[in-house]
């Protein structure tokens, strides 16, 4: 895990979609699938790409997100372990490439692609293959096989596009890319793709009214709801401290410093968000 955020740390953020597709997009992940419920799995993988979320139901198989293209044969494998209904439904949490790259594959077999409204215009913008067949804003509900799935768009964090899905039934909430899992995974606010450090907490607050007990993340291990009340925390100290830094006129180097420090920015993430926090926080 360390070596691919490493590796991830190279580029700007303008520039992250392309990067990590090229880094990693290459060849599939090795995967695993982690049972959650008795209808519900995880195919799980290392850092990158995004997590893919399973609901099994008698009528077809809802997916929340379907990391890169060349991962698209070995996600149908892990599927084929656990259910031999079709894949009806993806939900894709936003538009990177490591939780929207199968679309078109899965959009070939009959799938229906799902995504915020704002997810898919990031998508035309950026001429991405696979774009959504369904948007929604706000609230959509989609039923399966007489099962319950619950999409919101909570407001910008990662992206403006952000959307997360939850099972009801199930209390298990996909978050997306709007809370990841590792100690040494930075809050990463995706500028151009209208992401805001400003309104995260906010966003995490409407997420966290929601009614649920177990998360699984855009990224790294399953936890519970704690875990992301945790994280919110720091999403608030972070959007706090670069306020209070730039409130006492303190310099660039001097926010770069205390990101460094108390946040483990390394110069990818400098290079990615430091003048976007910089202007969006005085």
């Amino acid at each position: 895990m360390n070596r691919r955020v490493a590796l991830a740390a190279l580029v700007s953020i303008a520039m992250l979609g392309a990067y990590v597709n090229a880094q990693f997009g290459d060849k599939p992940a090795k995967l695993d699938t982690i049972k959650i419920k008795d209808d519900l799995f995880v195919i799980h993988n290392d850092f990158v790409p995004g997590n893919t979320t399973v609901l099994v139901t008698n009528e077809g198989v809802v997916l929340v997100d379907d990391k890169f293209e060349i991962d698209h044969e070995n996600i149908l494998a892990q599927l084929k372990t656990v259910t031999n209904q079709p894949v009806k439904y993806v939900i894709n949490t936003h538009h990177h490439g490591d939780h929207s790259g199968g679309n078109a594959k899965l959009q070939a077999m009959g799938v229906q692609a799902v995504s915020s409204q704002r997810a898919r215009e990031h998508m035309v913008d950026g001429r991405q293959p696979g774009l959504t067949d369904v948007t929604f804003e706000g609230h959509a509900t989609l039923f399966l096989g007489g099962k319950r799935v619950d999409l919101y768009t909570p407001g910008r964090a990662h992206t403006s596009g952000d959307a997360v899905v939850l099972f009801p039934a199930q209390r298990v909430l996909a978050a997306g890319d709007l809370f990841t899992t590792g100690t040494d995974t930075p809050q990463l606010v995706d500028y151009p793709g209208g992401g805001s450090a400003k309104d995260w907490p906010l966003t995490v607050d409407n997420v966290l009214k929601l009614d649920f007990d177990t998360v699984v993340p855009g990224h790294g291990t399953v936890v519970d709801k704690t875990a992301m009340r945790t994280f919110r925390t720091s999403t608030e100290r972070l959007k706090n401290r670069v306020h209070e830094l730039l409130q006492k006129k303190a310099s660039r180097a001097d926010v770069e410093k205390m990101l460094r420090a108390e946040f483990n920015y390394a110069d990818f993430h400098i290079t990615a968000s430091l003048d976007g926090l910089l202007n969006e926080l005085r």
